[in-house]
């Protein structure tokens, strides 16, 4: 496993500044969530750096990332626009890309838009009501979960996003949840609060309300690969990958664990994510 501690760096984008950590050798690789930061990779990145140059940062207005202002809510083209700005200034070629949950919306974005920048990106959960033939539903629910933090505060907001998603840790006391980082209990220590107002009232409704461009992912000449969790199905995120691959004529793969494999079986979950961004077509 390669040793070597991370590089710390910021980018200047329109409107916020980017930090974001580099480490390890060979060809790019960027590791990206929403709302989730470089601690939520801290495990995984690691096992990755062997074989790549692996690169992790907080999406804008979280942990370490700034924004100009922040009381805008944040649309996935503007997450999209941030990642395409970070890829162009590592200056490595097209790069593989990894995205889970709103870290998967923002890579389609970026692929049906920019699909030169990216040589494979797999697509871990991402959120997609719009591809479900009840989202219009989850939509109202969603709604209604972003509603609620602001009425009733953060543990009715957790437990009816939970409901939701399928993800019943979030309903679980913040004791029982202190090793996951998505959403509440991230490394690097940084204030709940913030993150959870920056989710709840900025980010969660623009990713959830994304409709991909099936058209132009399937012109593309970026090689997509759609990831759902062995222990996820049934849950709103692992439905959508189902839907996602059925609309790119694709096969879900399987990784293991839940919506955060990564986190809970780092070590296999890198072996199944180097073959996938590393098979010949």
């Amino acid at each position: 496993m390669a040793n070597d501690e991370p590089r710390s760096r910021y980018l200047e984008v329109p409107g916020a500044r980017l930090y974001h950590e580099v480490r390890g050798a060979g060809p790019l690789l960027v590791l990206t969530g929403v709302p989730m930061g470089t601690g939520g990779f801290a495990q995984i990145a690691p096992l990755l750096a062997d074989a790549f140059t692996v690169v992790t940062y907080d999406p804008r207005g979280t942990f370490r990332s700034t924004v100009e202002d922040p009381s805008r809510e944040t649309s996935v083209e503007v997450l999209a626009d941030d990642l395409r700005r970070l890829l162009s200034s590592l200056g490595a070629g097209p790069a593989h890309v990894f995205g889970n949950s709103g870290g998967a919306v923002t890579g389609l974005a970026l692929v049906a838009r920019h699909p030169g920048l990216v040589r494979a990106f797999v697509a871990h959960e991402p959120p997609l009501p719009a591809l479900l033939p009840d989202g219009e539903r989850l939509r109202a629910a969603i709604g209604a979960v972003c509603e609620a933090y602001e009425s009733e505060g953060r543990a009715a907001a957790l437990k009816l996003y939970a409901a939701v998603t399928g993800i019943e840790r979030f309903s679980q006391p913040p004791r029982a949840r202190q090793a996951v980082s998505h959403p509440e209990a991230f490394t690097p220590p940084t204030d709940t609060r913030a993150i959870l107002d920056r989710f709840f009232r900025h980010l969660l409704r623009p990713v959830a309300s994304y409709r991909p461009d099936l058209a132009a992912l399937r012109a593309s000449a970026t090689r997509i690969v759609v990831a759902g969790g062995s222990t996820s199905r049934g849950q709103l995120a692992h439905r959508a990958s189902v839907a996602l691959a059925d609309g790119l004529g694709a096969d879900v793969v399987d990784f293991p664990g839940g919506h955060t494999g990564f986190q809970e079986e780092p070590r296999e979950f890198a072996r199944v994510l180097t073959r996938s961004l590393t098979a010949m077509v």
